[in-house]
C-alpha cells in the first residue's frame, strides 16, 4: 500500500517501494518499538520514581496522552494545566484526577502556587509553536524544571533562556526513544564520514496529522545529517502531507491514526540514478512520544535532586544513561 509517492510536481520513480507498510500479505504488522534486548539487559533499570509532574497543555491530544501515561507510571498529576485562550473555563479528567485548565493570564501566578505546593515538580510543555519561547521564559523566571516536548518557536531563544537563568531543561524535537536512536546513529555517521553522500539527491516527504502546523523536527534533524554528508537540500523542497485524503491514499496511512501519525521518507539518489538508498521511520499514535517524555520527566528529576552540574539536556542524554522503562505498542520503523 505504502508507495509514497510524491505530488505531481515530483518524479515518481525514486518513491516506487518493493515493501509496502503492510507487508507482503497486506496484514499490518505490529513491532516492539523497545530498544533491542541486548542494550536494554546490558543496563540496570533505574529506581521507580514518584514526584510531581504538570503537564502544560491537556486540552491537546499530545499533552493528554503525556498525563495519561504518567499517571500509568505512578506519578503525581499536579491538576493544573493551561490554555492559550483566558476565556476557556474547564477540567479535563485524566485517569481519577480532574485537571483545571486557566487561562494565559493566570499562568505565572498559579504556577508560583504550585512550586509552593510542589517544590519538587517538573513541567511537560506540548502546547504550541508560538507559545514555546513565553513559556520558557516563564519556566525559566520561576525556576521550573522543565521538559519541552513543543517544536518549532525560536530555538536559539530558547537555548539562551535557560542557559542565562541556569534553569534544567530538557529540549528535544523529538520524544519517541527508538526514533532519537535512529537520528543518534545518523549524527554519528555524519560525524564520521563526512561528505559521504556528495553529489546525491534527497527527496523528503513527511505526513503528520492536519493539526501539526509547524515543520517536522525529527525532518530537519535528519536532513542536518545528510547536509553533513554532502547533500545539498533545500527545505522548501520538502513535501508535507496534511491533507487526510492523501495520507489515505498516497501515503497509505491507517484509518485510525489520520489524527494521531508521523510518517517520514528519505531518498537518496546517486547523480547518475545507478544507486538509491531509502530511510524511512513511521509511527501511529502517540504512545511512543508519551512515554518518552515521561522518561524525559523522570531522567530530569534525577538530574535536579542530584544537583547535576549540566543543566540542558537532550534524549540523547537519557538513552545514554539507559533511563529507559520497557514499553510495547504499535509501531512501524522501516530503514532500507
Amino acid at each position: 500500500m505504502l508507495s509514497l509517492r510524491p505530488p505531481c510536481t515530483l518524479s515518481p520513480a525514486p518513491w516506487r517501494r518493493r515493501r509496502t507498510l503492510h507487508g507482503a500479505a497486506g496484514t499490518p504488522q505490529r513491532v516492539s518499538a523497545a530498544a533491542p534486548s541486548a542494550i536494554v539487559e546490558a543496563v540496570s533499570p533505574p529506581a521507580r520514581l514518584s514526584f510531581p509532574i504538570l503537564v502544560n497543555g491537556c486540552t491537546g491530544k499530545m499533552g493528554l496522552s503525556v498525563a495519561e501515561a504518567a499517571t500509568s507510571s505512578g506519578l503525581h498529576l499536579v491538576p493544573i494545566s493551561f490554555s492559550s485562550r483566558d476565556t476557556l473555563d474547564r477540567t479535563v479528567r485524566v485517569g481519577h484526577t480532574d485537571v483545571r485548565i486557566y487561562g494565559p493570564s493566570a499562568k505565572e501566578d498559579v504556577l508560583s502556587s504550585v512550586i509552593d505546593e510542589f517544590p519538587d515538580v517538573v513541567v511537560v510543555d506540548y502546547t504550541a509553536p508560538d507559545s514555546v519561547n513565553a513559556n520558557a521564559e516563564l519556566y525559566c523566571k520561576l525556576g521550573l524544571p522543565f521538559v519541552m516536548g513543543t517544536t518549532g518557536g525560536d530555538r536559539q531563544l530558547l537555548y539562551k533562556s535557560v542557559q542565562d537563568s541556569n534553569n534544567y531543561a530538557l529540549i528535544s524535537p523529538q520524544m519517541g526513544k527508538q526514533v532519537v536512536a535512529f537520528l543518534a546513529a545518523m549524527e554519528i555517521m555524519a560525524e564520521q564520514f563526512p561528505g559521504a553522500f556528495s553529489g546525491y539527491h534527497l527527496e523528503v516527504l513527511e505526513s503528520h496529522q492536519a493539526g501539526k502546523l509547524d515543520i517536522s523536527g525529527t525532518a530537519k534533524a535528519v536532513i542536518a545529517c545528510f547536509e553533513k554528508l554532502g547533500v545539498s537540500y533545500d527545505m522548501n523542497r520538502m513535501v508535507k502531507i496534511r491533507d487526510p485524503e492523501q495520507q489515505l491514499e498516497m501515503v497509505g496511512v491507517p484509518e485510525e491514526h489520520i489524527e494521531g501519525h508521523a510518517f517520514h521518507l528519505y531518498h537518496l539518489t546517486s547523480p547518475d540514478d545507478s544507486v538509491s538508498f531509502e530511510f524511512q521511520h513511521n509511527v501511529c499514535g502517540r504512545s511512543i512520544y508519551a512515554e518518552g517524555s515521561v522518561d524525559a520527566a523522570m531522567f530530569l528529576h534525577r538530574k535536579v535532586r542530584s544537583n547535576d552540574s549540566k543543566r540542558i539536556y537532550d534524549m540523547i542524554d537519557v538513552l545514554r544513561e539507559g533511563s529507559m522503562r520497557a514499553t510495547s505498542f504499535p509501531i512501524n520503523h522501516e530503514y532500507m
